[in-house]
C-alpha cells in the first residue's frame, strides 16, 4: 500500500516538479560554463528541490492552519490548479504554473550570462530549482499530500518520493544536452501530452478527496 501511495506521490512529482521543463533555461543559463561548473549547478539545484520538497512537506499543515485553511479547500483549489496544467500540457502550451523564461537573445539573459561564473551556487537555487523547477503547482501538491498524511508513514512516503525526484533531476541535468538533441522539439511536445493526460487523472483524484473532506456526505 504505502509502495503504491509513493508511486502515485512520484507520477503527480513527476510532471509538476518536472525536470524536462527546466532544460532550455539550464542550458542557456550555463552554457558559458565549464563541465564541472556545470555538474555542480545540477547538483545544488537537485539539493535545493529536496530541501524545498522537505520544508512544504513538513510545514505544510502548519501554513494551512496559520492562514485558516481547510485540508479539503486546498485540496479543491490546488486540483483545480492541477487540472489546469494538465490541459495546458495536453493542448501544447506551457505549463501556466511556472513563469516565462527569457531564452537566448534577450538582454537580460545576457547580462546574467557574464555573472553566471560568480553566482553558481545562486542560479542553481533561483531561478532553476525555485520556481522553475519546484513552481506553485508542485508547492501545492506537497502541501496537499502532507496535510492529507494521516501518520509518520505516509510523511515518509511523501519524502522518498521528493528524494527520488531531485535524483532524476540531477541525473536529467547531468545529460541535459544530449537529453534536448535526442528528444527535440517534437519529442518534447509529445512528452508533455502524455504527462498532461496523467496529471489530469491525478488532479481528479485530489479534487474528489478534497470534495469527501468537505463534504462528507456526498457519495464520490
Amino acid at each position: 500500500m504505502i509502495g503504491m501511495e509513493i508511486g502515485k506521490i512520484i507520477l503527480a512529482f513527476m510532471v509538476l516538479i518536472n525536470p524536462l521543463g527546466g532544460l532550455a533555461i539550464y542550458l542557456d543559463l550555463t552554457h558559458n560554463l565549464s563541465t564541472r561548473e556545470r555538474r555542480k549547478v545540477a547538483k545544488n539545484v537537485s539539493i535545493a528541490v529536496m530541501i524545498a520538497i522537505t520544508a512544504f512537506t513538513l510545514t505544510g499543515s502548519t501554513i494551512l492552519k496559520l492562514f485558516g485553511i481547510s485540508v479539503g479547500a486546498f485540496q479543491v483549489g490546488g486540483g483545480i490548479l492541477v487540472l489546469l496544467i494538465a490541459i495546458a500540457l495536453m493542448n501544447g502550451g506551457n505549463n501556466p504554473a511556472k513563469p516565462e523564461t527569457l531564452l537566448d537573445g534577450s538582454k537580460d539573459t545576457e547580462v546574467s550570462n557574464r555573472n553566471n561564473h560568480n553566482n553558481i551556487g545562486a542560479i542553481a537555487v533561483v531561478p532553476l530549482a525555485i520556481p522553475i523547477t519546484v513552481g506553485p503547482g508542485g508547492i501545492s501538491t506537497v502541501i496537499i499530500y502532507a496535510s492529507a498524511a494521516k501518520d509518520y508513514r505516509d510523511t515518509i512516503a511523501i519524502l522518498i518520493a521528493g528524494l527520488f525526484i531531485s535524483l532524476i533531476c540531477y541525473i536529467i541535468l547531468l545529460a541535459a544536452a544530449r537529453v534536448s538533441q535526442k528528444l527535440g522539439d517534437t519529442g518534447v511536445i509529445i512528452l508533455n501530452r502524455v504527462m498532461g493526460m496523467l496529471l489530469a487523472a491525478v488532479s481528479v483524484e485530489i479534487i474528489v478527496a478534497g470534495l469527501k473532506a468537505l463534504f462528507p456526505q456526498l457519495n464520490v
